[in-house]
């Protein structure tokens, strides 16, 4: 009797789990990266993400505008002591004051696949090279300390900047998951994107290309787009 066929499996993976991440300090050029304290943090958070012309801020986040800075506080208190998501402030440099935050979130070691979101980008953040910093410190720590495979960008389908912006970063679309969440009790359908170990080494040749100081003019604005200078490697 002839054996039977084997059959199809993925090839194997060498090396054990990745490292759980932890607090740390992440530092470049024009941002820091540090656990988020609500004590530090808040105040000058909640005074740049709250006010007139800022709610869109929170469209697609889980909390909605809070309605006072001690509201704020207190959510963001609690926020801090949890390990998974575990929440950086996104402070300037220099002078350390709070512009943006972010996470770390469903982490599985075992699996080595780490997510990053729970993005918050005020508006003296964006459209900064400081904005792009704080995504390569991110994804450089996930791939490089901590030995992750799969890095894992996920947004409402319905935030076109975000799926702009993880596209902009390197991730890869992989689909949409139908009905896959009710956030503020509306029905989300979320769009998936992922960053493979196999696809850093292009994405973090882009990324320090793009900071580099000669790609910024003397007003800082870029020379070359990172999507550019990606699509050229």
């Amino acid at each position: 009797m002839a054996p039977a066929p084997a059959l199809p499996l993925g090839p194997p993976v060498p090396g054990g789990p990745a490292r759980r991440p932890e607090p740390t300090v992440l530092e470049g050029r024009h941002v820091r990266l540090v656990p988020f304290e609500a004590e530090r943090h808040a105040a000058a958070l909640f005074a740049l993400s709250h006010g007139p012309e800022k709610e869109a801020l929170w469209a697609y986040l889980s909390p909605a505008p809070f309605p006072d800075a001690a509201a704020f506080a207190r959510h963001y208190a609690d926020a801090a002591t949890k390990a998974d998501p575990l929440l950086f402030a996104i402070e300037e440099k220099p002078g350390g004051r709070a512009v943006g935050h972010v996470t770390y979130m469903r982490i599985e070691p075992a699996h080595r696949v780490i997510e990053v979101g729970n993005i918050l980008y005020t508006p003296p953040l964006q459209r900064t090279a400081g904005a792009s910093e704080a995504m390569y410190l991110m994804a450089r720590h996930a791939f490089e300390e901590l030995g992750y495979r799969r890095y894992e960008w996920k947004c409402n389908a319905l935030n076109a900047p975000s799926r702009r912006a993880a596209e902009r970063l390197g991730f890869t679309f992989e689909g949409v998951f139908r009905q896959h969440m009710i956030v503020k009790g509306l029905s989300r359908d979320t769009a998936w994107f992922a960053l493979l170990d196999t696809d850093w080494p292009r994405a973090k040749a882009a990324f320090e290309a793009f900071l580099a100081p000669g790609n910024f003019d003397a007003e800082g604005r870029q020379r070359r787009r990172l999507e550019e200078i990606r699509a050229a490697l």
